[in-house]
């Protein structure tokens, strides 16, 4: 019962209602990292680099193998969404060692958001809807263990005293948050198969 009173962990046990939600959560800071200034604008881009670390990471340990096997033209499917993931990790990067104080920074930013919310709505359309059809509920909610561990990790809200011990475990640059993601949703996926279940 105190799993539901706790912030972080997620009512919804499907996973792709689970990435349906982090697409509106990932807008929401986009918007927050645009209405913020200095400081602040810093440190609401740090939590939507986070939340985007985890949820590439958890759609390409998770989804995308699933979705190649079991979709018609998977491969093409995911191929596609990778491609996209790929171009928009790259900004990020740009992103991640810019001034988030300079015009340069909200120029990349949009940019991003374009990518990100093209790419959220491709994969809504040709990926999770076909995806929801061609899996079984059982199927759904095992794998959302792994998108459930990794969220864990990417708090969508500062909360106060606990941001810094949130940065040390997701620190450094995107591509290190998403390999440290990586390393919590393998293991939270291993366990799962290993029996272990609540």
């Amino acid at each position: 019962m105190d799993r539901k009173t706790t912030p972080e962990v997620m009512q919804e046990n499907d996973v792709i209602d689970l990435l349906v939600r982090q697409h509106t959560l990932i807008r929401d800071l986009f918007d927050e990292v645009a209405r913020c200034e200095g400081d602040e604008r810093r440190e609401a881009f740090s939590r939507l680099v986070r939340l985007l670390a985890v949820h590439e990471t958890a759609e390409e340990e998770i989804v995308h193998p699933y979705a190649r096997r079991k979709l018609v033209g998977g491969d093409t499917i995911v191929d596609n969404r990778l491609q996209e993931e790929e171009e928009a990790k790259e900004m990020l990067s740009r992103l991640d060692d810019m001034d988030a104080a300079s015009p340069e920074f909200m120029r990349e930013l949009d940019r991003l958001r374009a990518a990100v919310f093209a790419h959220a709505a491709a994969e809504e359309r040709y990926e999770f809807s076909e995806l929801k059809a061609a899996t079984s509920e059982g199927e759904r909610r095992a794998m959302a263990v792994g998108v459930k561990a990794a969220e864990a990790i990417a708090p969508t809200h500062p909360h106060p005293g606990t941001e810094s011990a949130t940065k040390n475990l997701l620190i450094g640059t995107p591509v290190a948050m998403m390999d440290r993601a990586r390393d919590v949703i393998r293991k939270a996926m291993g366990k799962h198969e290993s029996g272990e279940g609540h």
